[in-house]
């Protein structure tokens, strides 16, 4: 899944999330114009995945 297509889903995305990490808060999912480095970086980190896999958990939502 490319940035593009993570923006156009984004919403839906965040509610998947939230349904398979319940420590996941609305704070940790904010995602700004330019920000998505960190988003994912503060996501990798409270759920102890690397990029790769955070990727890949995004694909198979």
């Amino acid at each position: 899944m490319n940035t593009t297509e993570i923006k156009g889903n984004w919403n839906e995305l965040k509610g998947k999330l939230k349904q398979k990490f319940a420590t996941l808060t609305d704070d940790d999912l904010m995602f700004a114009e330019g920000k998505e480095d960190e988003m994912y970086g503060r996501l990798q980190q409270k759920l102890g995945k690397t990029k790769e896999e955070f990727h890949q958990i995004l694909s198979d939502l």
